[in-house]
């Protein structure tokens, strides 16, 4: 569990962070493993994001997830809606005088 000694020409795709893994005599199956989960469930990490996956091949590379997955982090947790949006409330029903002509 040694820190790759430079980082990839390009950055981190996955085939080097699965080579780092196998340099280091690792391998997706066995850290599976032991995070106590099946050995499998690790494979699909590279098509979608898996946060106990990305945890510990991030732990055992000793490189952060940020410099692994680029395009997953930061995660936004904030969206900011369009201004063209701003005047509609949350509930039309509350603004709108009770139609006691149709009752």
């Amino acid at each position: 569990m040694a820190k790759p000694e430079q980082v990839p020409v390009g950055g981190w795709d996955q085939y080097s962070i699965k080579a780092e893994l196998h340099r280091q005599g690792m391998t997706l199956a066995e850290l599976a493993k032991s995070k106590g989960k099946a050995p499998g469930s690790f494979s699909h990490v590279w098509k979608r994001p898996t946060k106990v996956a990305e945890e510990a091949i991030a732990q055992f590379l000793k490189t952060p997830k940020r410099e692994l997955f680029p395009d997953r982090y930061p995660k936004r947790t904030a969206r900011i809606l369009s201004s063209k949006h701003e005047n509609y409330r949350a509930s039309q029903k509350s603004s709108s005088s009770p139609d006691r002509e149709a009752a």
